[in-house]
């Protein structure tokens, strides 16, 4: 379950968003994730510059593709606020600060659907 909790992202290191989105983009490809997607979701919303969802074949998958973004983002010394829902592996949320990583496995993503909600043009949806 995800957590409500506020955090302080005032502390986050000054990185670029492109270069967090980046790193974490070729992590998870170098580990294999798959159908993945970048949202960009500047000025769409206040929480995050950009939402990068991707799926592993297995909850094992996908914690390890967790953790490799995990080890990406220490090594660029890119903030990581929280980590939601690693131990179970179904779905993990990685707070990247400017960047919120959705991992998921294939059936819990399908469930959700999370980019066509943030894929829709919501001028578009106000106007109906």
């Amino acid at each position: 379950m995800l957590s409500n909790a506020s955090f302080d992202h005032s502390s986050r290191k000054d990185i670029a968003p492109d270069r967090i989105k980046q790193q974490i983009q070729d992590s998870l490809e170098d580990n294999k994730v798959e159908d993945l997607v970048v949202i960009d979701m500047a000025g769409r919303s206040s929480l995050a510059d950009y939402m990068v969802i991707g799926s592993g074949r297995s909850s094992t998958h996908v914690s390890a593709l967790t953790d490799h973004v995990e080890r990406q983002l220490k090594k660029i010394k890119a903030p990581v606020f929280s980590v939601s829902g690693k131990s179970n592996g179904d779905w993990v949320l990685v707070d990247a600060g400017d960047v919120i990583v959705h991992l998921f496995r294939p059936e819990v993503r399908e469930f959700y659907q999370l980019e066509k909600m943030w894929q829709q043009n919501f001028d578009e949806l106000a106007e109906a």
